[in-house]
């Protein structure tokens, strides 16, 4: 029988930080614009959680069957170790959908009746990034799903539940949080380059080569650093501070761009994940402050 640690595994906590970011950088444009709807921000924390958590069984799922995940450097897979059936994955991933579109539903019932396509737009595109036929994941589209849904849509619409407003400052909140977001999955693919060229996985770090995907990494902080300035510039200038996340993203910057190659590139994931964590906090806390 598949374990709760295995379970837990498959789920990919590293990676939910990813999912936290955009909340908390919305809710902070929305405090400082209009004013908080705390019930709302946590019920677009539950939708943003729970929509990683089921992008990450679906990718489990659709990888494992396909046997992308043969052979692996980075963590345990649950189809593709055996450790739990392709049906047992997939109907995890399902039931995390299930979750997210239960408290979007109350969301948009709550705020506008549109959201609901967003929300199934975002479910769609969270299982064929590797599911269906032909994902776009295998076609070097997916650092263009996570930066539009993980970052611009996922950071402008927690904004919006709250305030009901277009905000600039939420859109440059998005593009920063979006930026670190597809980093994240550029350290990933860059890891996986060669058993991804392997399984015809075609993803832009394959497309791109190894040296131009590092180059394409430290480009995606600096585009996060300019995007700190972009805030501060439509907001407060105490939003500066949250250059500082430069400090965390130092080091997995510099692992990047110095050849770091399989294993060694499995923190970097984990500490690009603390770098966007670290960006929303920093660049929230003021907007919370003075909102």
């Amino acid at each position: 029988m598949t374990s709760s640690a295995d379970w837990l595994a498959g789920a990919r906590p590293r990676t939910l930080p990813a999912a936290v970011a955009p909340v908390l950088a919305g809710t902070g444009v929305a405090a400082y614009v209009d004013h908080a709807v705390w019930w709302k921000a946590l019920l677009a924390l539950l939708v943003s959680l729970a929509l990683q958590v089921g992008v990450n069984y679906a990718n489990d799922y659709s990888d494992g069957v396909r046997g992308t995940d043969a052979d692996r450097v980075g963590p345990m897979r649950l189809v593709g170790s055996g450790a739990a059936s392709p049906r047992a994955v997939r109907g995890a991933a399902f039931a995390a959908f299930g979750v997210a579109a239960v408290a979007g539903l109350v969301l948009a019932a709550t705020t506008a009746w549109w959201l609901v396509a967003v929300g199934l737009v975002c479910v769609v595109a969270a299982w064929f990034y590797t599911g269906g036929e032909k994902p776009y994941g295998y076609l070097g589209l997916g650092e263009v799903m996570v930066f539009v849904f993980f970052g611009l849509v996922a950071v402008v619409g927690t904004t919006y539940v709250q305030t009901e407003t277009w905000e600039w400052p939420a859109l440059y909140a998005g593009v920063g949080i979006g930026a670190l977001a597809c980093a994240i999955l550029v350290a990933n693919n860059l890891r996986d380059i060669p058993t991804d060229t392997v399984a015809g996985k075609r993803t832009l770090a394959v497309r791109l080569g190894d040296e131009r995907t590092r180059y394409l990494y430290a480009f995606l902080v600096l585009v996060a650093a300019a995007a700190v300035v972009a805030v501060a510039a439509s907001t407060t200038w105490w939003v500066l501070v949250g250059l500082a996340f430069l400090a965390r993203a130092l080091s997995p910057t510099r692992a990047v761009l110095g050849g770091a190659t399989g294993p060694a590139l499995v923190p970097v994931l984990a500490a690009t994940g603390a770098s966007e964590l670290i960006w929303s906090v920093l660049v929230a806390v003021p907007l919370l402050v003075l909102g």
